[in-house]
């Protein structure tokens, strides 16, 4: 990566550089020493902590608590569900020694809990009152990407919540999926400003353990798709092995009905690939660590003492606004490189202040995302700078959506298919339902079935691939 000051690659040019130099210059992340592994700076963590702020709220109102898990899990714990965890298996780090000593059953460095948090609920869980039991778990998780690393979208260790419910009938749990597949959806699109489709994985691409698997995918503007998010219904795929039962009304032992679900800070490199630009970081005001940044301009110390002052009062305004607001009061740099600065962070919103701009009784607003510069009077700032920060996050949403709507085609011809597939983007195409067609498509063009759209209608039509009756119409596209 180029050690210069600013994005030295287009968007256009070289995705994947410009990617990795916009999270390591606008100061979101860094590597850490151990490859695959990256170190989540104060900007980044506050994103992150903007994303769980929006969830926790949500969950709050689901009746879903926080816990804890610790990260290590028996070997022989999580060969109660071998099914599961072989797809976990080849990614898992394994502490085999304390000190000198061996330990004698391995321990993994949880890659999922689930095995850990249904071993507790079986503990936990003896009568139909004790459900629903709904719990969500901040945690890191552990995956051996070591190969094809890229900082938030595959990490060795990452941050995510998982969430794990319990209920008395599918019926309810199958509502529970909806509700926080729902949930996402909201969180994603309105905090975000990232459109979403959300519908069923195939059964080859559901979660390994799961009845059915439902998601939530997002284009990057590379073409290629990234999974957003995920919400399962596990059926008693895990109560049966686990023992998590409970006694009914009538005193009768019956298994429960499960659920998992999870977003990562992957949500946060959708983020940076949707939105950023050339000259770095475009931020949705909602998670902007910082929302408004305001630059002093002075070329003299008579001109510092009045600037700066005026700039403290339009911070106060705002911070009575709730607005996460700083002043730029570095007096060593110029205000040009203070702008270029700010614009690589992506902060959503300037105000430019100077001498002439005090004399007049304005302040000039320059808006990240479209580089428009206005006027703005003072005694304006208390009632429009709220709203001007929610039209920013909408037209970032609208450009977003915009972006998805003109990269998603319908096809229903193979030789169509491939051909499109080569611009990038998703793909609606009918399919018969059959693995082996949708196995031949990634082996011949490395398009995978990203998800079935609840909204599409079911038709009569032939598929994509084999030309057999096909009433299914799912979304596919090459992904991360």
């Amino acid at each position: 990566m180029s050690k210069e000051i600013g994005i030295t690659v287009t968007k256009n040019d070289d995705f994947s550089e410009w990617y990795t130099q916009v999270v390591l210059k606008a100061e979101l992340a860094d590597y850490a020493p151990v490859k695959g592994l990256i170190v989540l700076r104060p900007d980044g963590y506050s994103i992150w902590e903007s994303i769980r702020s929006a969830l926790d709220e949500k969950f709050r109102k689901e009746g879903i608590r926080n816990g804890f898990l610790p990260v290590l899990i028996p070997e022989s714990l999580l060969g109660k569900e071998k099914k599961h965890f072989a797809g976990f298996n080849p990614e898992a780090f394994w502490v085999t020694h304390s000190g000198n000593n061996e330990i004698g059953d391995r321990l993994a460095l949880r890659p999922t809990s689930e095995t850990l948090a249904y071993s507790m609920y079986s503990k936990w869980i003896k009568s139909w009152r004790d459900l629903p039991l709904k719990i969500n778990f901040w945690n890191t998780a552990l995956r051996a990407e070591i190969k094809a690393t890229k900082p938030f979208l595959r990490n060795s260790e990452f941050l995510w919540q998982e969430g794990h419910t319990v209920h008395t009938t599918p019926k309810e749990a199958e509502e529970e999926v909806m509700k926080i597949l729902d949930i996402y959806k909201k969180t994603v699109e309105e905090e975000l400003a990232i459109p979403v489709i959300t519908g069923k994985k195939s059964e080859k691409e559901k979660f390994v353990g799961a009845v059915y698997t439902t998601t939530m995918e997002s284009l990057m503007p590379d073409g290629k798709a990234l999974q957003m998010g995920t919400s399962h219904f596990l059926g008693q795929n895990f109560a049966k092995p686990f023992d998590v039962k409970f006694s009914d009304k009538d005193n009768v032992e019956n298994y429960a009905w499960q659920t998992s679900w999870g977003v990562s800070w992957r949500l946060i490199g959708a983020m940076i690939m949707v939105h950023g630009d050339n000259k770095g970081l475009v931020l949705p005001p909602k998670v902007s660590p910082i929302q408004v940044v305001i630059v002093p301009i002075y070329y003299s110390e008579a001109d510092a003492k009045k600037v700066i002052e005026k700039a403290n009062e339009i911070e106060k305004i705002l911070l009575d606004k709730k607005i996460r607001v700083h002043v730029d009061r570095r007096s060593e740099l110029t205000p040009g490189f203070k702008f270029h600065d700010w614009e690589l962070k992506g902060i959503p919103l300037r105000i430019e202040i100077g001498p002439k701009d005090i004399a007049k009784q304005k302040v000039v607003i320059a808006t990240r995302h479209n580089q428009e510069k206005t006027d703005l009077a003072i005694d304006k700032i208390d009632g429009e700078i709220n709203v001007i920060l929610e039209k920013i996050q909408n037209e970032m949403f609208d450009a977003a959506k915009k972006m998805l709507q003109e990269r998603s085609r319908s096809v229903d011809d193979y030789e169509k298919f491939k051909e499109e597939l080569e611009k990038g983007g998703f793909l609606y195409a009918p399919w018969c339902g059959d693995e082996n067609c949708e196995e031949k498509i990634k082996e011949e063009t490395g398009a995978e079935i990203r998800v079935i759209p609840f909204e599409e209608k079911n038709q009569n039509t032939k598929c994509v691939y084999c030309g057999k009756s096909s009433s299914i119409t799912s979304i596919f596209a090459r992904g991360y």
